[in-house]
């Protein structure tokens, strides 16, 4: 079943926030392979598919960094600022073994569903 399977897993996850923008990768960790690696065994074995979201400032910016205002000024505040936010998602999935297997619709479709809802729920994280 699909749940005892989740259960055999963690996420692996790296993020970072500085003056360019944002981002998190994250990927999902067989746990006995890694526990395997964490004591001592190799790293070869644990497959992994990093996916993840980078949110980028998008507009004008003082020379320090800081997102300009309509005026030109080094602050955008509640003002009407022109800037905005630029969003990369990526993602890696395993949908068949096969490296010639041609993807279904339903696979399609998932792969859509879970985009969609990723992107949705980060701008509502943000906004």
């Amino acid at each position: 079943s699909s749940n005892s399977n989740q259960s055999n897993m963690l996420i692996l996850q790296e993020s970072c926030t500085d003056s360019s923008g944002s981002y998190v990768i994250y990927a999902p960790v067989d746990i006995v392979a890694m526990n395997a690696v964490l004591t001592g065994g190799d790293p070869e074995c644990v497959a992994l598919l990093p996916s993840g979201f980078a949110i980028l400032h998008d507009g004008p910016t003082t020379a320090n960094g800081e997102e300009m205002g309509p005026t030109g000024g080094g602050s955008s505040g509640s003002n009407g600022g022109s800037g905005g936010s630029l969003l990369t998602v990526a993602f890696q999935i395993l949908v068949d073994s096969a490296p010639t297997a041609k993807l279904s619709l339903g696979s399609v479709a998932t792969v859509n569903n879970l985009i969609a809802c990723t992107v949705d729920r980060i701008k509502a994280a943000v906004t």
